[in-house]
């Protein structure tokens, strides 16, 4: 018994303490009167050609669009990482795949810690009233990586990465509270998802009009649904409109009709923010958190999903990585600008940090494009951009890009390594390896991927190969 009562007192007390050091870190920031609010959309395996902002002529994205044509768009952006939790992970951290929390999309049960300081944390201590909807993928129920421990006040959808592949799950969840789906029990299909979390986002802009605000909007189209196992269509949506007439295929028609849905609550959520008056203060991101997925034809071969960029989702080619970014800021950003300056996920927290002025260092990979949003040249000359991925498989992989030079060392379990090179300035589709051709730069960029990458236990190649 008294054993039990000491683990006991131990728990509270670790509570307790957590609690005491969110009071103490909530009076960092100052109020964030006159701050702008802001609205971060991130789709899930959209990839870099599937707007047509970028070139896509299929699918009908005019929201989306005009995100663009009033705002800035970056041509090219970089996810955290070519699959979806180390991407959320460097998105919520500023850090890359060789520092940050969760590397991999396995092992499961690798999540944020309460010494991880997240974007929701930096901008909660700068007066913002902090919520999410969607898909989270850094902590499931009993870990310290749930959101509403992370700096939300507010989640609302998936903790679990891979429930988020199903659009008719019979719970979500809110806060720390199930919320059952009973129209999609049995297997039946009666909630999508998606439009749960369009009907939450909307809500949570509504309940903090008067205060600013960060929404983190995670949607999970167009992901690959698990229904593909006992169904053809992989992309399940409640309607192929508008284009069921059209002579595609089922997973065509489902996976074009998901965006067109998407696109269509953008512009849902914007009308909103202009009945509430809040359109001239409200900065909205768009993006997506890795490149489109390959496992299935169309994506690729019909949309040209990746524009015409080499590889997909789970590869550190440009598909797998470059991601549409777009930024909106009415009086702030000029319209219609275009900017080919590489930026990268982890960059996000400096910039929101640089934009509320936060007064505290940050521990980050990135730097502030905020410059850039409001029209000023900033050198990244000699910037270094990192990844890597596969941890736990017999082969990762990892990747550098320094100036116009893209490296992407693949090594094996027995210690094979091969490395490709390109000049993403002359070969923007990495057609050409040039490895052989400057070896010089080879080395260059061994030398970053070595210096980047810092050892995680929970990563450990030789623990996890056992």
């Amino acid at each position: 018994m008294s054993c039990k009562i000491r683990i006991s007192s131990l728990i509270c007390s670790t509570v307790w303490l957590y609690l005491l050091l969110c009071t103490i870190t909530n009076a960092i920031g100052q109020p964030a009167a006159n701050k702008p609010n802001i609205v971060f959309i991130m789709a899930d395996d959209l990839g870099f050609g599937d707007l047509g902002c970028y070139g896509q002529d299929k699918i009908s994205t005019p929201n989306i669009d005009e995100l663009a044509r009033t705002g800035m768009r970056f041509t090219q952006a970089y996810a955290g990482s070519s699959v979806c939790a180390p991407s959320r992970c460097s998105l919520m951290t500023g850090k890359h795949n060789g520092n940050n929390r969760v590397r991999d999309n396995v092992p499961h049960g690798v999540y944020l810690q309460p010494d991880d300081f997240t974007v929701a944390e930096l901008l909660k201590q700068c007066g913002y009233a902090t919520g999410g909807v969607g898909k989270w993928g850094l902590g499931n129920p009993g870990s310290w990586g749930l959101p509403y421990m992370q700096g939300f006040d507010y989640w609302y959808g998936h903790y679990d990465q891979d429930q988020a592949h199903y659009y008719y799950p019979d719970h979500l969840w809110e806060n720390d509270q199930v919320k059952l789906l009973n129209k999609n029990k049995a297997g039946k299909k009666g909630m999508y998802t998606h439009d749960l979390f369009t009907e939450k986002a909307v809500d949570f802009i509504s309940k903090n009009s008067t205060t600013p605000f960060f929404l983190y909007l995670a949607y999970t189209i167009p992901h690959f649904s698990d229904y593909a196992k006992k169904s053809p269509d992989v992309y399940i949506v409640p309607s192929d409109e508008p284009y069921a007439d059209r002579p595609w295929t089922a997973t065509a028609k489902n996976y074009a009709a998901m965006i067109t849905r998407m696109d269509s609550d953008v512009g849902r959520i914007r009308l909103h923010l202009k009945e509430l008056g809040l359109s001239e203060n409200t900065i909205i991101v768009f993006t997506s958190d890795n490149g489109p997925y390959t496992d299935v034809p169309e994506p690729i071969q019909f949309f040209n999903s990746n524009g015409g960029l080499k590889g997909g989702k789970r590869s550190f080619y440009e598909g797998g990585i470059r991601v549409p970014f777009i930024v909106n800021w009415a009086g702030k950003v000029p319209p219609g600008s275009v900017s080919p300056v590489p930026i990268a996920f982890w960059d996000v927290m400096p910039t929101f940090a640089n934009l509320t002025g936060y007064p505290a260092e940050i521990s980050t990979d990135g730097q502030s494009f905020l410059p850039l949003l409001l029209g000023k040249n900033t050198d990244t000359t000699d910037r270094v951009f990192y990844w890597d991925y596969g941890h736990t498989r017999d082969e990762y992989f990892q990747a550098v890009r320094k100036r116009q030079y893209k490296g992407i060392r693949m090594r094996s379990k027995n210690g094979e390594t091969n490395f490709e090179l390109y000049d993403l300035l002359e070969d923007p589709t990495e057609k050409y390896n040039k490895a052989s051709v400057f070896p010089h730069i080879v080395a260059e960029l061994e030398k970053e991927m070595d210096k980047a990458w810092t050892y995680s236990a929970d990563y450990d190649p030789q623990r996890n190969n056992r």
